[in-house]
């Protein structure tokens, strides 16, 4: 009975050996085509942008997960980034057709200096964007307010275009914003509060503007990493962005008209770049500048500033530049202070 029962299994493994050798190998789950309808929407783009030389490779007999700068999830087939960039021979406007990606989670229009004409409604419709990237091109018209129902956006830049008018304050609806760089345009109004209390590190750049106005008072409560309000027209408070235990590490708040004592500012530890040039901050700078051990760069010059700077540590690498045109701030690399 027992040479029986060896037997028998014996056989049953060999059938299972025999079996393994003979299965189909398990499929591939990457897509090499997209979907049928992302892929239509992929030609009508590069139709409406008049069959640009850049986008030649996009065929209908080819697969358009090869295409380039398209990306697509490799198990269901859907586009999910899509990136145009650096091509001087792209011309017209933003295609409307790229509302027929409702998989897109990055959009990259980057480099076209001849895309033209404004951000069109069909990006409002890419609810899974996370991304958005429109710069170095002719884009014009508004900040659309719609952008605001991109609820799963964490990232939003349209620097070096030009757009114009107020910063809509619809982008403050979207959660888990946490970096945005509207820089070099031509925007004009009040900054709204726009940016999430919640985020661990926020971005923002809004450099090379119009922008009026005090700061939003909310920013204070803002976890700034990098800040970046050189080159507008903006006035009032700006103490409440420094503060010790925050994480931010880069600042410019240069060529603006901010009015406030500097001498009680608390600079946070991770300080690598300051610029508070070209405004009308009063004060003193304070001691604690010397002993930020990882500051680079510190600008406080065209102030209104008083009193000794600071000696010791960091204030070796720092010269005249740093420091001129203040009321009255004294010794090195100064004058000496008056008796």
């Amino acid at each position: 009975m027992r040479m029986h029962s060896h037997a028998l299994l014996v056989v049953l493994l060999c059938s299972l050996l025999a079996g393994a050798g003979n299965a189909e190998p398990s499929p591939d789950p990457t897509y090499k085509d997209c979907h049928p309808g992302d892929k239509a929407a992929l030609l009508a783009f590069k139709a409406a942008l008049g069959e640009p030389y850049h986008l030649s490779g996009w065929t209908s007999d080819s697969p358009c997960c090869d295409w380039n700068g398209v990306t697509c999830d490799h198990f269901t087939g859907r586009v999910v980034s899509l990136a145009v960039f650096q091509d001087a021979n792209i011309t017209g406007t933003i295609p409307s057709a790229l509302a027929g990606l409702p998989h897109l989670q990055d959009l990259t229009l980057r480099h076209l200096p001849l895309l033209s004409g404004p951000i069109p409604p069909a990006i409002g419709k890419l609810s899974n964007l996370s991304s958005l990237r429109i710069s170095w091109t002719a884009v014009s018209g508004p900040v659309p307010s719609f952008l605001g129902s991109l609820k799963k956006l964490t990232f939003l830049e349209l620097s070096f275009n030009s757009l114009t008018g107020a910063i809509p304050a619809s982008l403050g609806t979207i959660p888990n914003l946490s970096g945005i760089n509207l820089s070099r345009n031509r925007l004009t109004g009040a900054i709204p509060m726009f940016l999430s209390k919640s985020a661990d590190q926020v971005y923002l750049w809004l450099s090379h503007n119009n922008l009026t106005g005090p700061l939003p008072a909310g920013f204070a409560a803002v976890n700034f990493a990098h800040l970046d309000l050189s080159r507008n027209d903006l006035t009032g408070d700006a103490s409440g962005l420094f503060g010790r235990g925050k994480e931010l590490q880069y600042i410019d708040l240069s060529r603006n008209d901010f009015d406030f004592d500097l001498s009680g500012v608390v600079l946070p530890e991770q300080l690598y770049f300051v610029d508070v040039s070209h405004n009308a901050i009063h004060g003193s700078i304070p001691a604690q500048v010397a002993n930020l051990s990882n500051l680079q760069f510190f600008n406080v010059s065209y102030n209104k500033l008083c009193g000794p700077v600071p000696t010791g540590g960091n204030m070796a690498r720092l010269n005249l530049y740093n420091f001129q045109h203040n009321k009255c701030l004294c010794s090195a690399p100064l004058p000496p202070c008056k008796k």
